[in-house]
């Protein structure tokens, strides 16, 4: 059987935030079709690890590979889905236009209403939409949708190319528990009927656990990668957190993760002006 191909590699890296080293010595390998969780506290580089897989923060030493390619070469084969961003009420553009802007934003000018490649951008549009099971709000103002169906849409906005590759920048953040729970199903889902790698940056581990392939712990500076079982341990997380946390299971055999703490401080991303998280 032939080795499994892998969608991201990173292989000895370290990243420099001015004279700081966020995070260093970086080994982790994502397997094509895999849904990987990059988990840990506030402050220790999640969302710039997956901007280095873009490309977008360059690393101090070290390579990262994405996709065969090295980092930023394959961006047209990735969906990239920063951190969540909510729509005022008064915003009028519908769901639908959202999604088409993850086709032709970057076009100038305006697409015709007609002709040929119209009718494919309605096709492509409309199988993103059904994917996320957005088809009965698309067409209302995105601002009058709720939390998690402005979500299904970003999402699908990042799925309009059809990318081999996922990236998801904390997708559940602000958002209700079940609504948690529901994308993190409706992710899964994609993964597996549409044979889409994700890579994913979360805040809490416990409404994703069980959907999970693999996990990248960063914390103290270094990463633990693997099987949800094997790194999401209480020996595993006190160690990162370097405090007590425990890892229960429930009856059923699920993982839960409890006293997971936060970083006292936050750091600056010098390359965006917003907290690293």
């Amino acid at each position: 059987m032939n080795p499994p191909e892998i969608a991201v590699r990173f292989r000895d890296a370290t990243v420099r935030v001015g004279d700081r080293v966020l995070w260093h010595d970086v080994d982790l390998e994502v397997p094509a079709g895999q849904f990987v969780a990059i988990l840990g506290p506030n402050g220790v580089g999640k969302s710039t690890l997956v901007k280095a897989a873009l490309g977008l923060v360059p690393l101090a030493s070290g390579e990262a590979t994405v996709l065969g390619k090295p980092a930023g070469d394959a961006n047209r084969e990735v969906g990239y889905l920063p951190q969540r961003r909510s729509f005022d009420p008064s915003v009028r553009v519908r769901g639908i236009d959202v999604v088409r802007l993850g086709l032709d934003g970057d076009r100038w000018g305006f697409p015709l209403p007609w002709g040929t490649r119209a009718k494919e951008t309605r096709r492509t549009v409309a199988h993103a939409l059904e994917l996320v099971g957005a088809q009965s709000y698309a067409a209302r103002p995105v601002g009058q949708v709720s939390g998690g169906e402005q979500q299904r849409l970003l999402i699908a906005q990042a799925l309009v190319r059809r990318p081999r590759l996922l990236i998801l920048d904390e997708p559940l953040d602000s958002l209700d528990l079940p609504n948690q729970s529901a994308i993190a199903a409706l992710i899964k889902r994609i993964c597996v009927d549409e044979g889409v790698t994700v890579l994913m940056v979360a805040h809490d581990v416990n409404p994703i656990l069980t959907y999970l392939d693999q996990v990248v712990y960063l914390a103290g500076g270094g990463a633990v990668c693997g099987t949800p079982s094997v790194v999401i341990t209480s020996e595993n997380l006190s160690r990162l957190y370097q405090t007590p946390v425990e890892v229960l299971r429930t009856s059923d055999g699920q993982l839960v993760v409890v006293g997971q703490p936060e970083a006292p401080a936050h750091h600056a991303d010098r390359h965006t002006g917003q907290p690293v998280r």
